[in-house]
């Protein structure tokens, strides 16, 4: 306003309704009034030409007769014998720009400041203004009710300027309501709950107070945008529909998705006009936002409208599709591309359910949950998984395929934290309903089948698993493509058992068939295809075969990094075997940075307690051991082993795995006492979880009869002890056979 000179028409506080814009023009009027000479006129906009002539004549000519003249010329006139210097004209919620143009002054001496809700064009200077922040919001309830008061009970101010969407007459109204006489020890809480209950049908909201420069309520205030649409009314059906949307940004395909395609220019007029009375903004290209009151006061309106039912099942229509999208194991790429949705879709699932069909609630349930499964966000994911396996039980015979997948699914989701005793009676269940429910070569049967053999497999129980799984891959043969992803999955669980089981040549035929299928049916950065190159290099690894095993790890990382996001616990299986091969190669630096990134996103995306989490410390552990830092690796074993102890069952060969190199590290240490009872915990463990000739059974045979032989050599035991041993002669076998090896 200082800086211009020369045009009239200075400036515009421009935005939604109770943002405050007559407010800031008034104070500004206010503490310039010395800036102005000439004097400050502040008038409505309604009748602006008339009010205008009406206070000039008392003010300046009073005694001089206009009648004569036409409207124009009388304000002409007034301007004319307006007082000598520069002269403030504030011109109050302006709503047709054209109807007071024709009466505003030459550019000379007067500044004019207008107050809208419409956007207007050059020569008009705009000065949006947007509701507070959080800081400008709790500072004006202290002004209005005590310091003491909302310091004292901060985060339920904190969220009743949320509630109230930052907005300055909401937030105005609110605060007089708190500092009247009856209500000064009304808690926060207690009126947080009162505007949930009534929103902007509360008393505190309705009325303006005498002494407040507004002289509307909130929802007064935005019936006057209201009736500005009263010529449009896709306008008002738009911002209706609008409504249905949950509080967060919204993609304007969705909305277009809803409208048939002929009416696409229709909706876009619809959007300016909305845009244009700030109902609506822009948040970005192709996003918007509704106040979160301004989203009340529409679905009030929603709720008149002839139209409603049809709005909500269009709504509901398009975001069923918008689940519908999300696979079991999404990308990166199409996480971020959904993302958007999700908001809407969470809205949809708990507020809208009645709109939609029992396929499709269950649909909607089982995408909203595997979208946070499949980036590791489990505590996120399994509510909606709960819910589903819920209502499918409810709404559906006990004996419905979709009752099965809901169970797949939360079992799935129980088995990826660890929660192995949860999981197990949920995928019988579901193995059973699908049985008795669907053709016996049906690839859902073959999933459930899939499924518990996993659930053995990482419990150690390779010989419940196999069959399992080769059952799986025979209905899977029989009635998919022979390029189908799913096969591929199938082949490289099987040669996951016979990797464990020591049978590489028929893991290794396996897992290049499963590649094989993946190369000719995914696209070249999809997870499963990482997860097949890491497997292929652990086979290569455990055969010796050392060329190709790097080359393969760094594939599966970098095609994680590209698909997955950041902190997924998929990305840590080939960091750690690359980690592993680096240590056994004697690279310890590279080694350590591997482990330790594998670590840190496992303890940001897992329950604190999974076995995972217990792996990445053993595998550290181990780097610590080999460079001979046995404090630290000690530490590690210890944490480790306290986790699996929590989490697995007593049997499962990973506790083994810990007891075994706890033994190995009290060795290095010289604390000989602690290793045998531990190596004998382990190789029990072993004896009653594996086959009778597993390489992780015939290891600890050899640490044990290793032990007795430096102990006889160094002293420390006799030949006499070892026959006494109950494990004597066994251990004595083991110990020729390690001198003939030598």
């Amino acid at each position: 306003m200082q800086r211009s000179t020369q045009v009239a028409i200075t400036a515009a506080v421009v935005g939604m309704g109770g943002v405050g814009k007559s407010e800031l023009a008034l104070q500004y009027a206010r503490e310039h009034l010395r800036t102005y000479p000439g004097g400050v006129c502040f008038l409505a906009a309604n009748d602006f030409a008339v009010d205008l002539v009406r206070f000039a004549r008392r003010l300046f000519f009073p005694n001089v007769s206009l009648e004569d003249f036409s409207l124009a010329e009388q304000v002409a006139y007034c301007w004319q014998h307006w007082a000598e210097g520069e002269v403030l004209l504030v011109i109050d919620d302006v709503t047709d720009y054209g109807q007071v143009k024709p009466y505003l002054p030459e550019p000379t001496r007067f500044k004019v400041l207008m107050t809208t809700r419409r956007q207007l064009g050059k020569p008009v200077q705009l000065l949006r203004l947007d509701v507070l922040d959080e800081v400008a919001a709790l500072d004006l309830l202290k002004f209005l009710t005590d310091v003491a008061r909302i310091e004292g009970e901060l985060e339920d101010a904190k969220q009743l300027c949320r509630r109230l969407g930052y907005l300055p007459l909401a937030l105005e109204l609110v605060g007089r309501y708190l500092s009247d006489s009856q209500r000064c020890s009304l808690p926060l809480k207690v009126m947080l709950s009162r505007l949930e209950a009534k929103g902007l049908r509360h008393t505190s909201l309705e009325e303006a107070k005498s002494e407040m420069t507004a002289e509307r309520g909130v929802r007064a205030a935005f019936e006057l945008s209201w009736e500005a649409l009263n010529d449009n009314f896709k306008a008002q059906q738009l911002g209706c529909f609008l409504s249905l949307f949950a509080l967060a940004a919204i993609p304007w395909v969705l909305v277009e998705f809803a409208a048939p395609e002929e009416e696409a220019e229709e909706l876009e007029d619809a959007r300016v006009a909305l845009e244009e009375l700030h109902l609506l903004q822009a948040a970005g290209e192709e996003i918007y936002l509704l106040h979160q009151l301004i989203r009340e006061f529409f679905r009030e309106k929603l709720e008149g409208f002839a139209q409603a039912d049809e709005m909500k099942h269009a709504f509901a229509a398009v975001m069923v599709a918008e689940a519908k999208k999300i696979p079991q194991q999404p990308t990166l790429e199409l996480i971020e591309s959904l993302k958007p949705a999700i908001p809407h879709l969470e809205e949809l699932a708990s507020q809208l359910t009645n709109w939609l069909s029992d396929e499709d609630l269950i649909m909607l349930f089982t995408g909203l949950g595997l979208f946070y499964q499949g980036q590791g966000f489990y505590q996120l994911a399994e509510p909606w998984l709960e819910k589903c396996t819920e209502v499918a039980k409810s709404l559906l015979s006990a004996d419905h395929p979709d009752v099965a997948t809901s169970l797949n699914n939360l079992a799935l989701l129980y088995y990826s934290q660890g929660r192995y005793s949860d999981a197990k009676p949920l995928w019988k269940q579901a193995l059973g309903i699908n049985k008795r429910s669907l053709p016996y070569n049906h690839p859902r049967l073959a999933l459930s089948l899939n499924n518990l053999a996993a659930l053995y497999y990482s419990q150690g129980c390779y010989s419940k698993a196999e069959p399992l799984y080769q059952k799986a891959l025979y209905i899977l043969r029989h009635s998919l493509p022979y390029n189908h992803p799913q096969l591929a999955v199938s082949l490289n669980n099987l040669a996951a058992v016979y990797k464990s089981l020591g049978q590489y040549r028929r893991a290794k035929y396996l897992l290049l068939r499963a590649l094989v299928i993946d190369c000719r049916s995914l696209p070249k950065d999809h997870p499963q295809l990482a997860l097949h190159l890491n497997n292929l290099a652990e086979l290569y690894k455990s055969l010796g075969q050392n060329e190709n095993v790097e080359s393969l790890y760094l594939q599966a990382i970098e095609i994680n990094h590209r698909s997955l996001p950041p902190n997924h616990p998929q990305l840590n299986l080939p960091l750690n075997n690359l980690a592993y091969f680096y240590k056994s190669q004697g690279d310890y630096g590279k080694a350590k940075l591997l482990y330790q990134k594998a670590l840190k996103i496992n303890r940001r995306s897992l329950p604190r307690d999974h076995p995972e989490i217990a792996i990445d410390l053993n595998n550290l552990a181990e780097l610590y051991r080999a460079q001979g830092d046995y404090s630290k690796a000690k530490l590690l074993y210890q944490k480790a082993l306290k986790i699996s102890r929590r989490s697995l069952p007593r049997d499962h060969p990973q506790l083994a795995t810990h007891l075994n190199n706890l033994a190995l590290l009290y060795y290095s240490q010289g604390d000989y006492g602690k290793v045998e009872p531990l190596l004998l915990q382990a190789l029990e463990i072993f004896q009653r979880s594996l086959p009778e000739n597993h390489p992780d059974i015939v290891g600890t045979w050899q640490n044990l009869a290793l032990f007795w032989v430096s102990a006889i050599s160094e002293g420390r035991a006799s030949l006499e002890q070892l026959r006494d041993h109950p494990l004597g002669a066994q251990l004595w076998a083991q110990i020729q056979v390690l001198e003939q090896e030598s």
